[in-house]
C-alpha cells in the first residue's frame, strides 16, 4: 500500500484526536482534584505571575500619574547602581548575615531532628516539641519587641543579669558587633522548630532493620547516626539545601527592618530594606526595581547552580 501525504495527515489526525480524548478523559476522571487545585493555581497567578509586568519599572521612567505602561523607557539607566559604593556596602551586610545564617542556621534543625530522635520518652519529645515548633507563628514585631526589651541598656533583663554581677550595661542594639550575632540566634530560635519537621519525618521513614543491623555489627549509638541516619537523609538534606541557596541574597526583611535604628544602621542596611527606602521611601522606583531584578536573576541562577552541583555529587535534585 502506497502511503500519501493525504493518509499520513488523517492518520496523523486520527492519532491526534485519540489522545486529546485521552487527556479530556483524564481530566475529567480527576475533575474534582483539579477544582481543588484551582484556588491555589489562581492565588499563585494574581500574586506570583500578573506582578511580573512589573518588572518593567526597572527599564522605565515611572511615574506614578502616568502609569506603569505610559511612562517612558530609559533602558539600563536604572541599573547604574552596580557603580554606586552604598549600593556595594548594602551587598556586603547582605551576604554577611545571609552567611551567618546559613552557616549556622542550616545545620541547627538537622541536629535538632536527630536528637529528638533518639529521645525516648514520649511525653518529653512532645514537650520539646511543642516549645520549639510555637516560636514560628509569633511575628517578627513581636520578636523585635521582645529582644528590644530583654536587652534594653536601662531596665532590660540582660542588662539587670549583669549589673548584678558587678558588670558595666550594654548597649546590644546601639553596638554594630552585636547587631549580626543579635540576628543569627534569634534566627535560629525562631525557625529550628519548624525547619526540623521534615527532618524529622525523613527519620521517620528509615527503615528500622537498618539499625537492627548496625546493631548486630556492634554499633554504638553514634555510629548509627553517622552510618545509618545521616546517609538515609541526605536526599532531604539536598533538597533543602537547594531551596536554601537562593536565601544567600535573602537577609530578612521582616527580622531586619523592626531591629534598624540610626546606630546600628552601618551593619544592619541590607538588600532588601535598602530596596524599600530607595522605592518607597525616596520614592525612587525605577533604582528599585532594577536591584529586585537583578537580585531575582542572581537567586534564579543559584537555585539553577545548587540544583546541577546535588545533581552531578548527590543524585538528588529538585527539576
Amino acid at each position: 500500500m502506497k502511503i500519501t501525504a493525504a493518509n499520513l495527515n488523517a492518520h496523523t489526525s486520527v492519532e491526534s484526536k485519540k489522545s486529546y480524548m485521552v487527556v479530556w478523559k483524564k481530566i475529567w476522571k480527576f475533575r474534582w482534584h483539579y477544582f481543588m487545585l484551582l484556588p491555589g493555581v489562581v492565588v499563585v497567578f494574581l500574586f506570583s505571575y500578573l506582578p511580573l509586568a512589573g518588572i518593567q519599572i526597572a527599564f522605565r521612567d515611572y511615574n506614578i500619574f502616568a502609569g506603569l505602561w505610559k511612562s517612558p523607557w530609559v533602558g539600563l539607566e536604572h541599573f547604574s547602581f552596580i557603580t554606586d559604593k552604598d549600593f556595594w556596602k548594602v551587598f556586603e551586610n547582605t551576604i554577611w548575615i545571609t552567611a551567618l545564617k546559613f552557616i549556622f542556621g542550616f545545620p541547627a534543625p538537622i541536629l535538632l531532628a536527630i536528637m529528638l530522635n533518639e529521645v525516648r520518652n514520649q511525653r518529653f519529645k512532645r514537650i520539646i516539641q511543642s516549645l520549639t515548633y510555637m516560636p514560628h507563628f509569633v511575628s517578627w514585631i513581636i520578636v523585635a519587641y521582645i529582644i528590644e526589651i530583654l536587652l534594653a541598656e536601662s531596665n532590660g533583663l540582660v542588662n539587670n543579669i549583669l549589673a548584678s554581677f558587678g558588670l558595666d550595661r550594654v548597649y546590644f542594639m546601639g553596638k554594630e558587633d552585636w547587631f549580626r550575632p543579635l540576628i543569627v540566634v534569634s534566627s535560629i530560635w525562631k525557625e529550628v522548630g519548624w525547619g526540623s519537621i521534615i527532618f524529622l519525618a525523613a527519620i521517620a521513614g528509615i527503615d528500622p532493620q537498618l539499625y537492627d543491623a548496625a546493631k548486630v555489627d556492634g554499633a554504638s549509638k553514634w555510629r548509627q547516626m553517622w552510618n545509618v541516619t545521616l546517609p538515609c537523609m541526605l536526599p532531604t538534606i539536598s533538597i533543602m539545601l537547594i531551596l536554601t541557596i537562593p536565601n544567600l541574597l535573602n537577609a530578612g526583611f521582616d527580622q531586619i527592618y523592626p531591629l534598624q535604628n540610626p546606630v546600628n544602621m552601618p551593619v544592619s542596611e541590607v538588600v532588601d530594606t535598602y530596596v524599600v527606602r530607595t522605592g518607597l521611601n525616596l520614592g525612587y522606583y525605577g533604582p528599585a526595581a532594577a536591584i529586585g531584578l537583578s537580585t531575582g536573576i542572581i537567586q534564579l541562577l543559584l537555585v539553577i547552580g545548587a540544583n546541577s552541583l546535588s545533581r552531578r555529587f548527590g543524585g538528588s535534585r529538585l527539576f
